[in-house]
């Protein structure tokens, strides 16, 4: 119900709202000439000039029912108002057209594309002129009562359509955010590994040329291969991304390519890799998120941890679950912790979206440990 009245308040959106459309063109055309033709044929139309141009007028102003709706609403049922009361008044026949039934697309407009304060006011013009109307026609309580549930019909249409077209809204914004987030996830784990790689290449051999004249050289050609490994992930998301082309169907990295993140990233700190249990019945996504939370584990590591000699990765797989663990031996910094940035955030995503945990914080005695337990068959939601 909340939801319900805050798509009724809420403004619709420029994409929800087409405007004038041809076929609106074609719809008030076929109006305008049945009006006239009943209002000449008819015999018993009352007052049939005035009536005649009342139905025309109004069918004309359908056009603008959906990019003015209070505006198209206050002038046909004001129109109605005024007639209505004149009928009323003066004892007069009811003046009409049964063709003029088309006004009942006016209040389902309003409802459909006004906004919250527009449609209070609109349907108050709109019950003014429904019930002077039945005032004028009235013949018993229970007819009175029926005309006037169906007359307000289309208000239950117009919140109902409004409300199913502001939740497939809201379902498609919580799409794109959560692609957004997907997205964000993989460049900032596949990247950063690479990018941290090159950056203490580059420190190292900066550091060892006075030293070995060939660690400057050793240096550059690790940092060439990452540079590679970067560019050949960011072609293969980028031609995922674009339009009219076809993904790249390259197998993913999963655990059993763990290993690989210890090569070429220099003797210190070393990053030694232990996989113990059983991994062959994974879903693929708990494969490569397992892959991806300990690439960047281990480059969180590379970054921050104040001379640590060793990053120890442990995947331990058994019946249902997958535990990974990075430790590493650096220093710990006594107080407050540092803010979580974007790479641990995005860790957290991944094991939650899976069903799993991720914790994450310093070790009693020395260093920073990451632990994350995946269920198998990636059971979350």
């Amino acid at each position: 119900m909340r939801n319900a009245l805050r798509s009724l308040w809420a403004e619709p959106k420029a994409p929800n709202n087409p405007g004038i459309v041809w076929w609106d063109r074609w719809l008030v055309a076929a109006l305008i000439v049945g009006s006239v033709t009943e209002g000449l044929l008819r015999d018993d139309v009352a007052g049939r000039p005035l009536a005649i141009a009342v139905a025309v007028t109004l069918a004309f102003i359908l056009l603008w029912r959906r990019t003015h709706p209070l505006a198209v609403t206050a002038i046909a049922f004001g129109s109605i108002l005024v007639l209505n009361l004149v009928t009323f008044l003066r004892a007069d026949p009811s003046i009409g057209l049964y063709t003029s039934v088309f006004v009942l697309l006016i209040p389902y407009a309003l409802v459909r594309w006004a906004s919250g304060g527009e449609i209070v006011i609109g349907l108050a013009v709109v019950v003014a002129g429904y019930t002077t109307g039945i005032a004028v026609d009235f013949a018993d309580w229970g007819e009175a009562v029926g005309a006037f549930v169906f007359a307000m019909s289309p208000v239950l249409i117009g919140a109902a359509v409004r409300y199913r077209a502001h939740a497939r809204s809201r379902d498609r914004d919580q799409a794109i955010l959560k692609e957004r987030e997907q997205l964000a996830r993989e460049l900032h784990d596949t990247v950063a590994h690479h990018v941290s790689a090159i950056a203490i290449q580059a420190q190292a051999g900066r550091t060892l040329a006075a030293i070995n004249p060939e660690a400057p050289v050793d240096a550059l050609q690790v940092i060439e291969e990452e540079a590679s490994k970067t560019l050949e992930e960011m072609r293969a998301m980028v031609g995922t991304l674009r339009n009219g082309e076809e993904p790249d169907l390259a197998p993913l990295p999963g655990v059993a390519d763990i290993a690989r993140l210890a090569s070429g990233l220099g003797r210190t700190p070393r990053v030694e890799v232990e996989l113990s249990g059983s991994f062959d019945d994974m879903a693929p996504s708990v494969d490569v998120a397992a892959y991806r939370l300990a690439q960047e584990s281990i480059t969180n590591a590379l970054r921050h941890a104040r001379n640590a000699t060793a990053v120890e990765v442990s995947v331990e797989g058994d019946g249902q679950y997958i535990k990974l663990t990075v430790r590493d031996n650096g220093e710990t910094i006594r107080g407050p912790g540092p803010e979580p940035g974007f790479g641990l955030l995005g860790m957290s995503e991944r094991a939650k979206l899976l069903g799993g945990t991720l914790e994450a914080g310093p070790r009693p005695e020395r260093g920073w440990v990451v632990t994350a337990v995946l269920p198998k068959h990636g059971t979350g939601s």
